[in-house]
């Protein structure tokens, strides 16, 4: 009996009456019988089975025909109907299974990102967990995959950092902290910071919660060169100190006569009163007219380097700020209106809110009993309530998302951490029963929304790998930090539209708009856009800027620091944008460069490498898609001139980035199926199975019945119960 349905499956329009055995032998048996089995996968042998019986084989056989890859280029291949009703049939049958519900890890620790939101959310801390803790291990993409293990090391580390958090929290110490503030070394200081008064360039902002009133010391020490000379000091220059933008202090730094640079910035010390709360210190300096060397052509934006791009005034390195002196009582911080608010003087009154919220569930006696003790203890009030929170901090269950039982207690944390990575609000923890979909729209209005630009697209579109990127200087001596931050910037503010509009998805593909500062517009050649603020602005097409792929984030983190790369550039494409990622490399394969000459062109030099057999079947597929991008070079910068013809492993062809997104669009499933995997897998903390493809597969057929909104997406994972692990959805319901 399975051989006709295998059959239906199987034939394309063009040889519906042919012979079951002469569809096989003609497109899938010839390199898939007992055989060849090439690729380990063995047709001929599961064929009277039931198709659920082999799922794991039969959607790697739909994921290779979706994305065209089989049959090979060159052999006999069915036509666009044919693969349709070949994907279909056999979609439909898999589909038609009861889902299998996959358990993810039961216990994972915080990420640095969870971490620091979640301090935030529970103690209106700003807290630095980047700096304080290791980077988080990396897999299937996401940091948030493999964190389940509590090294020694990283214990410690937790317990100095809740000490810390509930020291500021609280404010009840009075003795004096030192907190260091180093601007990075390759930022251009000659124009405008953001957040600092105009009329002044340079140097750096801090955002800083003052636990206690009192006397704080400022201190400021500028860049110096490699030889420790102050850079850029060609005359006096006036530097400022403010608080909350109103000056506090004025200096004057002058060149040094007796070539003791020590001197220079020696007496940039200021003692100021600082009441308690959340203020702004700023250090800037007064511009001297437009600082411009003579050059014969048109200076560069970059002024950081000695050798290549000399600083033109001094920069700040670091700002020191040491208190408080001379301590009054505790202020109205926003940590203490949230501990403190209802004044209540019971520990238990205090702490049983911050306790429900950080651990994420109800609070029993039992759990109170835990803590209350190091009230009872304590020399006073606010110190026995700081050495609880501390405890609370360093508790497994404030450390450790558990999820052994997904019911609605919680199943509010799974969605927190996934649409804010950060603790659930009250809202989240008190609706019962808990209206998933509701929630999370509900969520994604909120601007704790926004870690879904800065911790998940960043991830996914490898904007963090921006940090480790530093471009050739004699190739490329305009790239500065602050063209980084431009670029990051830029796609930033793409995604974040997206949400904050509920756009449709494909707009990551082609959109007529961006957004762009004066540094970022001059990189891209595009005029009249001025000054440090970013706006969104109507592109023209011969501007050649819109969608991912003409972004210079992505383009820069696709390239090496010398030249372009088509091969990252498509891997890039294949694996983020159309979940198509080739197989790894073979061991031994010979890198490109030092084998094949440096002088040829690099679409010659790709394609000697692709006569080599280890490289040809990885290649094939991706260097076509990377040439397509050749028009921008390792920083996302245009040029005309370049071969820009690429195409794709079914064997069409298109010319150039605009070909490119033309082809992308003619079949969008296939970007929103790999958006809709990377969403999945960082929803759920682990990597996705077969098993997990029908989940996928509903989930993007929702959002294509709804205009492939992002918040459709975001409902169809959250409803579905590879999320949510509920089953109340009927057969005909689960398959639409």
């Amino acid at each position: 009996m399975m051989r006709p349905l295998l059959a239906s499956i199987l034939i394309t329009t063009s040889a519906a009456a042919a012979d079951f055995r002469q569809i096989l032998d003609t497109h899938c048996l010839a390199c898939h019988d007992r055989d060849a089995k090439k690729g380990d996968i063995d047709l001929e042998s599961i064929l009277s089975d039931d198709i659920a019986t082999h799922s794991e084989t039969w959607e790697a056989v739909v994921k290779q025909l979706t994305a065209r890859h089989m049959p090979p280029v060159g052999k006999k291949r069915p036509d666009e109907a044919g693969y349709a009703e070949v994907v279909n049939k056999l979609t439909a049958e898999l589909d038609r299974q009861p889902p299998k519900l996959v358990a993810g890890p039961t216990l994972r620790r915080l990420t640095r990102v969870e971490y620091q939101n979640a301090v935030r959310d529970l103690l209106a801390v700003d807290f630095d967990a980047k700096a304080a803790f290791p980077t988080d291990e990396i897999s299937h993409g996401f940091d948030n995959i493999t964190v389940g293990d509590l090294p020694p090391a990283l214990l410690d580390r937790y317990i100095t950092a809740a000490q810390k958090i509930a020291r500021q929290a609280v404010g009840n110490s009075d003795k004096p902290e030192i907190t260091s503030i180093r601007v990075k070394s390759d930022i251009t200081q000659e124009y405008h910071v953001p957040g600092l008064p105009l009329g002044t360039r340079g140097g750096v902002l801090i955002p800083q919660v003052f636990s206690r009133e009192g006397d704080y010391d400022v201190q400021i020490r500028l860049q110096r060169d490699r030889n420790e000379q102050v850079e850029g000091m060609n005359g006096p220059h006036d530097l400022q100190i403010l608080l909350n933008r109103e000056v506090k202090a004025e200096f004057t730094v002058k060149p040094a006569k007796d070539k003791n640079y020590e001197k220079i910035d020696a007496h940039l010390k200021a003692r100021l009163h600082i009441p308690a709360g959340q203020h702004d210190v700023g250090v800037a300096f007064l511009p001297k007219g437009s600082p411009v060397l003579e050059r014969l052509r048109q200076p560069y934006k970059a002024s950081f380097n000695l050798h290549r791009h000399p600083r033109l005034s001094p920069a700040i390195y670091q700002v020191t700020i040491t208190g408080p002196y001379d301590a009054k009582d505790a202020g109205d911080t926003p940590s203490r209106r949230l501990i403190f608010g209802s004044g209540s003087n019971d520990a238990k009154a205090v702490l049983a809110p911050i306790l429900r919220r950080a651990w994420r569930r109800p609070v029993t006696d039992e759990d109170l009993a835990r803590v209350l003790p190091f009230v009872k203890e304590a020399q006073d009030f606010e110190s026995g309530i700081e050495s609880a929170l501390a405890a609370i901090l360093v508790s497994r269950e404030f450390l450790f998302r558990t999820e052994t039982k997904l019911d609605d207690a919680a199943l509010a944390p799974r969605l927190s951490f996934f649409l804010w990575s950060s603790i659930p609000d009250d809202e989240l923890l008190s609706q019962r029963p808990l209206d998933v979909e509701a929630q999370a729209r509900r969520m994604l209005r909120d601007p704790r929304a926004k870690t879904l630009v800065t911790n998940f697209a960043d991830q996914w579109l490898y904007l963090r790998n921006l940090d480790s990127i530093t471009p050739d200087a004699r190739l490329f001596p305009d790239f500065d930090h602050n063209l980084r931050e431009s670029l990051r910037t830029e796609t930033s503010q793409l995604f974040e539209d997206l949400i904050k509009n509920d756009r449709s998805v494909l707009k990551l593909l082609r959109t007529d708009r961006t957004w762009l500062d004066e540094r970022l517009a001059a990189h891209y050649g595009i005029p009249h856009i001025y000054g440090d603020r970013f706006r969104e602005v109507k592109l023209e097409p011969e501007w050649q800027r819109g969608g991912l792929l003409r972004h210079g984030s992505i383009l820069t983190v696709t390239s090496y620091a010398t030249r372009t790369s088509p091969v990252i550039r498509g891997h890039w494409i294949l694996k983020n944008l159309l979940a198509a990622e080739p197989p790894p490399p073979p061991p031994n394969v010979p890198a490109l460069d030092g084998v094949i000459s440096e002088s040829l062109p690099i679409r010659v030099r790709l394609a000697k490498h692709r006569e080599m057999a280890a490289c040809a079947s990885c290649h094939n597929l991706m260097d076509p898609v990377g040439f397509a991008l050749e028009n921008y070079d390792a920083i996302g910068r245009w040029h005309a001139d370049a071969d820009s013809r690429g195409g794709f492993a079914d064997g069409s062809t298109f010319d150039g980035v605009a070909g490119l997104e033309e082809t992308l669009l003619k079949r969008p499933e296939l970007f929103v199926t790999a958006l809709t995997e990377k969403l999945l897998t960082y929803a759920l903390g682990r990597g996705l199975e077969a098993s997990d493809a029908p989940a996928v597969r509903k989930i993007v057929r929702r959002a294509k019945e709804n205009g492939w909104k992002f918040s459709e997406i975001i409902a169809g994972i959250v409803t579905n119960p590879i999320f949510n692990h509920r089953d109340t959805e009927g057969t005909e319901n689960r398959n639409r």
